[in-house]
């Protein structure tokens, strides 16, 4: 016979373990602030606040970066029209070709003056203002999270904790968990973390947690939801990221920065990559180790006041914030138009418009973050900041934005439209060519001429030029390899002069390796966002776990096809054609290896027992890596990530109980609209007879729908576990 539903007691809070955070609300009272939606057609200039201190723009360095990169452009696209047209006038293909290569090189002659600058600034070594020994203000720490690994993401907010609190300033502090998880399974994992974690840090821990029902416009929204509910009750906001870590030092140091400027809206810092082990993850972590605090440095320096947001490890006024910083949908369908992707360079243009300063200090320490483990991972993120970028070319030219954040967009734009020019570029560099060696050419041209025009290039300024555009694009590594050389306890760090130099030297080889495929990758993705396909968000993989080679050939198969086809016609060509595209067609005829490569375990760990791209933060690691790592490393113990959702809440009342308190208030549903998710969730509790059945006939949305309902979950708590009794 079947147990009735009835004959089972429903659980009660006092069944729950009497335990404080059980019964503390997840979070504070709400203090709610307005945040209108800007509008980007119109702007009242007199609206635009008065800055407290004068500070004089950075024309000087403005004027070395933008007229050096603007020289350096001329000359070098003055020396490529010299190159195609020494037979005469050039061809209107010869013309396409000069033009592709200014682009080009524009965006490469703008990285590297800026990089120059970042360089002589650092060179004089610029010191950071001390630790602060009080603040006044309060800061709300705020963790986003979407589908992450829960026994990692807490080990970084209970690290970070803690280090603020040996600061002796934790009180002026509290910590936001907002989840926008849309698996049932990581948001009861990250409840039961929250819960686990209040418990063990105290009633005066002020940490919060909210889950929101619908991750309505992303991470912009779910930062939006927090200022308009609670941001009244906090000066400033401090920003990160699931996968961020930021020692107690830097968090106080941000804080302290904020409250000694009055004019400051956003003050960014410069993450470090860190804890990376995979071949790929390595060479990104030691390049922006090395090379980034260069052009970071360059960046921040020419900015000023204008300068950009990278969306994390930044501290933000919070009413400042709300009130300029209100994104609206833009018209039309992805993926040009609807809610704002790339949100943090428009957050930055719009405070900034509103007369707030937008600064970075990158040289301050204790700001690390994590990075992609592979080729593929990082491309699967790259698509979706291609089409933010992209769509920033509708709000470029929004009303009122300051001259430098129209560069921002615009350094962004060109930098994924960089990949498709220079493919671009080689396939007219192929046609010429194909040109030369099968298109019989007409050595007289029509009219009175004396001697014959050959169609042909001078090979010597072509050299020449080749030369001047390498020294330009690896002229930022070499300056951060100066510095890091100059500095004494990074080259130690780094294992001596030597390893530094082979490591730099190592990484340009592997970049180069792995530059054409990523310029293939990144132009299918801006053609594909050109057709109007829309990328969606999908979470960020973080651990070092590989790829199967199956998944990697089919990724890459088409990258190996066209290197193949491409050295084949160029060798047909001429042996010259194919000598000077040997590093592209090298790199995409090794695709396949080369990505696998990237993404294994084993190869960065073999380079790193070698002393090979190393940082000075793995041979040195900074205390709140370690004790972030020790922490997961529990957390993962207790089998956070691995739980079902159903069986957690089924086999702890308490937890369900919390769970239960934690849900807002259900919001009315009007009369005949149906949410077939939650009908087919409470058909299938409804029918079942155990706990095995329902988690075996639940789908994804239908498991979020009955974690969303209290009834139904009271229903679930009175299912006997396993198999029905039977008559």
């Amino acid at each position: 016979m079947r147990i009735d539903d009835t004959t089972r007691p429903a659980p009660s809070d006092a069944d729950a373990p009497d335990l404080a955070h059980d019964l503390a609300p997840a979070m504070p009272p709400e203090a709610p602030l307005p945040m209108p939606v800007q509008d980007l057609a119109r702007f009242d200039r007199g609206t635009v606040r008065r800055p407290l201190r004068r500070r004089r723009p950075p024309v000087a360095a403005r004027l070395f970066v933008f007229g050096g990169a603007l020289a350096l452009t001329a000359y070098g696209g003055w020396q490529m029209y010299e190159t195609v047209s020494v037979s005469g006038s050039p061809t209107l293909l010869q013309l396409v070709l000069v033009a592709l290569f200014v682009l080009t090189f524009s965006w490469i002659a703008l990285a590297f003056t800026s990089a120059v600058l970042g360089f002589l600034v650092l060179l004089r070594r610029p010191a950071l203002p001390a630790a602060p020994e009080r603040l006044s203000a309060r800061t709300a720490i705020l963790m986003p999270v979407y589908n992450e690994a829960t026994a990692r993401t807490f080990a970084g907010i209970e690290a970070m904790h803690e280090a603020v609190a040996e600061t002796g300033l934790g009180a002026q502090f509290d910590w936001f968990v907002l989840s926008d998880s849309t698996q049932g399974d990581a948001w009861i994992a990250e409840e039961r973390a929250f819960l686990a974690l209040r418990e063990r840090l105290g009633p005066g821990a002020r940490l919060y947690y909210r889950h929101r029902p619908k991750n309505h416009h992303r991470k912009a929204g779910n930062i939006a939801d927090f200022v308009t509910r609670w941001g009244g009750a906090y000066d400033h906001m401090l920003v990160l990221d699931a996968d961020s870590l930021l020692s107690g030092d830097c968090v106080v140091r941000l804080a302290a920065a904020m409250e000694a400027d009055p004019d400051a809206g956003i003050i960014q810092s410069l993450p470090l990559i860190i804890n990376r082990n995979t071949l790929f993850a390595r060479v990104q972590q030691f390049a922006a180790r090395i090379y980034g605090p260069v052009i970071a440095t360059g960046l921040s320096h020419w900015s000023g006041r204008d300068g950009n947001y990278w969306g994390h490890n930044a501290i933000i006024r919070t009413r400042a914030f709300a009130q300029s910083c209100g994104l609206p949908d833009l018209p039309g369908r992805p993926p040009f138009g609807g809610h704002v992707l790339s949100h943090d360079f428009v957050e930055a243009a719009l405070i900034r418009r509103a007369g707030w300063d937008v600064t970075m200090l990158p040289t301050l320490p204790g700001s690390y973050e994590e990075s992609p483990p592979s080729l593929i991972d990082v491309a699967v993120r790259d698509r979706r900041w291609a089409q933010g970028n992209l769509q920033h070319s509708r709000i470029i030219g929004a009303a009122g934005l300051h001259f430098a954040s129209r560069q921002h967009f615009a350094t962004g734009i060109a930098g994924y439209l960089a990949s498709p020019f220079w493919l671009l570029q080689l396939v007219v560099g192929i046609a010429l060519a194909l040109q030369t060696a099968y298109v019989k050419p007409e050595y007289f041209a029509q009219g009175l001429a004396l001697y014959p025009v050959f169609p042909r290039f001078d090979p010597v300024r072509a050299l020449q030029l080749f030369g001047l555009t390498m020294g330009i694009l690896l002229a930022p590594k070499g300056l951060g390899l100066i510095l890091a050389l100059l500095d004494a306890g990074v080259r130690r760090a780094c294992g001596g002069a030597g390893r530094l130099v082979a490591s730099c030297l190592l990484e340009i080889l592997l970049s180069a390796l792995l530059a054409p495929v990523a310029m293939v990758i990144q132009s299918g993705s801006v053609a594909g966002i050109l057709l109007g396909r829309d990328t969606g968000w999908n979470p960020q993989r973080r651990d070092d776990g590989s790829i199967p080679w199956r998944a990697i050939v089919a990724r890459h198969r088409w990258h190996t096809l066209l290197g193949l086809v491409s050295g084949i016609a160029a060798f047909a060509i001429a042996t010259s054609l194919f000598l000077w595209m040997s590093p592209t067609i090298l790199g995409l005829v090794l695709a396949i290896p080369i990505s696998w490569a990237s993404g294994q375990l084993g190869f960065g760990l073999a380079l790193k027992s070698r002393g090979l791209l190393t940082t000075p933060e793995e041979r040195d690691p900074p205390a709140i890596a370690l004790r972030a790592g020790a922490l997961a490393a529990r957390n993962a113990e207790a089998g956070l990530d691995e739980a079902d959702s159903l069986r957690a809440l089924h086999a702890d009342a308490g937890l369900a109980a919390a769970h239960a308190r934690m849900l807002p208030p259900a919001a009315p549903r009007p009369r005949g609209r149906i949410d077939p998710d939650h009908t087919l969730a409470q058909a299938k509790v409804v029918e079942a007879e155990t706990l095995d059945e329902v988690a075996a006939w639940l789908g994804p949305k239908e498991r979020m729908a009955l974690l969303h309902d209290r009834a139904l979950l009271d229903r679930l708590a009175r299912l006997g576990p396993g198999e029905p009794a039977r008559a």
